[in-house]
C-alpha cells in the first residue's frame, strides 16, 4: 500500500537524534503562512508586475493567483492532515509515487524555497539601502548590488541570509516566536498603508483599468494580467511552508488544515487590497523600482510615513525569508532521513531539535545566489519551480485517493477529482505564461537533481 511507505520507509524515524520537536499551534502555523507570503510579493514584485505587465489590473493577478491556490490550499489541507511529516510535497510523493519523482520534486522543492529566501533578500536589501540613504549612509556601488545590477556581491542580501540561518540553527520555538512577533507588526503596517492611502486615492490612474496589450504576449492586457500572476505567485510559497511545518505540529490532523486555509485567506485579501491602493497612488509606470511601496506613499507627501513603510517592509521581508530558510532546511532534512543524501543533513541538535547542518549548508548556498543573482530572475525562477510543485500536489490528491482510499483523512477535499483538476488546470495556465528562458533555468536545475540522485540517491535509498 501507499500508505505503508509512510510509515516505514521514512528512515530511521525512530531515533530521537533524527526527530524535530513537536512546538508548532494553529496560530503558529497561520504566522509562518503569512511570514513567507507577505513578503517580496507584495512590497517589491507589485511593483515590477504592475509596470510591466498588469497594469491598474495587478489587483486582478493576485485574485488569480488566489484562486489558483485556493484549489491548491485545499488539496494541501487534505495531504497534510493525512500525512503529518516534515518534507510536506516531497513526502507526499515519496508515500504515492515512490523514491525517484520524490527526489525530483524534493529537488525542484530546494530550488524554490532557496530562490524565494534569496529574492526575499534582495528586496529587502533595496529597502534597507534607500532607508539607510535618508540619514547618509550609502554603501559603495560594488557592494550595493548584483553583477548584472551594475555591482560585484549584494552585500546586504547575503548577510540577511547568513543572520537568519545562524537564527534557525537554534530551537523552532524560539525562531517561530520571532516570526510571529514580526508578523504582526508588518501586518498592522499593511493595513496602515492601505488606510492612509486609501483616503489619497486617484481614481483616474485605474483608467484604463486593464491596459491595452503592447503587442506582445504578457505586455499589458489580460496575458498581462496573467504573466503578472504568474510573476508574483512565488509569494505564495507560504503555503509550501506550512505543509512543511506539519511535522512539528502538536496536532497536525487539526493545526494543518486551519493554518493553510487560514493564511491563504488572510495573504489574498491584503496582496489585493494592497495593489488597488498602490497603483490609485502613483501612476503604474513609475512603480518599477526597489521600494515601490515608500515611492507611493512620498507621492503623497508623507515623508515621515514613508520611513515607517520602509521598516514594515523590512520586516515583512525578514519574516519571508526567514520563513523560505525554514522550510528549505526541512526539505533536505526529510530527503536526508530518506537516505537520499547524506545523513549528516537529518541529524538534529541535542538540546534545540533543528537540522543544523541541513540549515548551515542551504543558508551558505542563498546567500550567495542572492548576493550575485538579480531579482528579476530570481523571482522568475521561485515561481515556476513553485507552481510544478503545486500542480503535482492537485494531483497527489486524486491518486492516493485511489491507491490508499481506507486510510484516515481528518480533512477531505470536496468535489476531490474537480477541485484538483481546477488546481492543476489553473497552475499550468500561469506556468505556460512565464518566459522560455524560465523554463530553460528549471530544466537545467532538474538535469543537475537527476545526475545526483544517479551518483548519489539511488544507492543509498531507504524506502521501500
Amino acid at each position: 500500500m501507499a500508505g505503508s511507505a509512510v510509515t516505514t520507509g521514512t528512515g530511521d524515524t525512530s531515533d530521537p537524534g533524527r526527530e524535530l520537536a513537536r512546538s508548532l499551534t494553529a496560530p503558529g502555523l497561520v504566522a509562518i503562512g503569512l511570514g513567507a507570503t507577505i513578503g517580496a510579493g507584495i512590497f517589491v514584485l507589485t511593483g515590477t508586475a504592475a509596470a510591466q505587465y498588469a497594469g491598474p489590473a495587478l489587483s486582478l493577478s493576485f485574485v488569480v493567483g488566489g484562486i489558483a491556490c485556493g484549489f491548491v490550499g485545499l488539496c494541501y489541507a487534505e495531504l497534510a492532515a493525512m500525512i503529518p511529516e516534515a518534507g510536506s510535497t516531497y513526502t507526499y510523493t515519496r508515500a504515492s509515487l515512490g523514491r525517484f519523482p520524490a527526489w525530483m520534486i524534493g529537488w525542484d522543492l530546494v530550488l524554490e524555497f532557496a530562490v524565494a529566501a534569496a529574492t526575499v533578500a534582495v528586496g529587502w536589501s533595496g529597502y534597507a539601502q534607500s532607508l539607510a540613504a535618508e540619514f547618509g549612509l550609502h554603501l559603495p556601488p560594488a557592494l550595493a548590488g548584483a553583477p548584472g545590477d551594475g555591482g560585484y556581491v549584494n552585500l546586504p542580501a547575503a548577510g540577511l541570509v547568513l543572520a537568519l540561518t545562524l537564527l534557525l540553527t537554534r530551537a523552532t520555538r524560539d525562531a517561530s516566536l520571532i516570526n510571529g512577533l514580526l508578523v504582526a507588526c508588518k501586518v498592522a503596517i499593511i493595513l496602515a498603508f492601505v488606510g492612509v492611502g486609501a483616503a489619497h486615492l486617484r481614481p483616474e490612474l485605474w483608467h484604463p483599468f486593464v491596459p491595452d496589450n503592447a503587442g506582445s504576449f504578457g505586455a499589458f492586457g489580460w496575458s498581462g494580467v496573467f504573466r503578472g500572476a504568474a510573476v508574483v505567485f512565488f509569494a505564495f510559497v507560504g503555503f509550501e511552508t506550512v505543509a512543511t511545518a506539519a511535522g512539528e505540529c502538536r496536532d497536525p490532523q487539526r493545526d494543518a488544515p486551519v493554518g493553510l486555509i487560514g493564511s491563504l485567506l488572510i495573504t489574498t485579501v491584503l496582496y489585493v487590497a494592497m495593489a488597488a491602493v498602490l497603483t490609485g497612488l502613483i501612476p503604474y509606470r513609475e512603480l518599477d523600482v526597489a521600494d515601490p511601496v515608500a515611492k507611493a506613499v512620498d507621492a503623497i507627501g508623507r515623508s515621515g510615513f514613508a520611513t515607517v513603510i520602509k521598516v514594515g517592509a523590512l520586516i515583512g521581508l525578514t519574516t519571508s525569508a526567514l520563513t523560505a530558510l525554514y522550510g528549505q532546511g526541512r526539505i533536505f532534512f526529510a530527503m536526508a532521513r530518506d537516505g537520499l543524501l547524506p545523513g549528516v543533513f537529518c541529524e538534529v541538535h541535542p538540546v534545540t531539535r533543528a537540522p543544523v547542518a541541513s540549515q548551515v549548508v542551504i543558508g551558505l548556498f542563498t546567500a550567495a545566489v542572492a548576493g550575485l543573482v538579480p531579482i528579476d530572475i530570481l523571482g522568475e525562477i521561485v515561481s515556476i519551480g513553485t507552481l510544478l510543485a503545486f500542480s503535482l500536489v492537485c494531483a497527489l490528491v486524486v491518486i492516493l485517493r485511489r491507491t490508499d482510499p481506507d486510510r484516515p483523512r481528518p480533512f477531505r477535499v470536496p468535489a476531490a477529482t474537480l477541485t484538483a483538476g481546477l488546481g492543476i488546470l489553473s497552475c499550468a495556465t500561469l506556468m505556460a505564461s512565464l518566459p522560455a528562458d524560465t523554463w530553460i533555468r528549471l530544466a537545467i536545475w532538474l538535469a543537475i537533481g537527476l545526475v545526483i540522485y544517479a551518483g548519489y540517491g539511488r544507492r543509498h535509498a531507504r524506502l521501500n
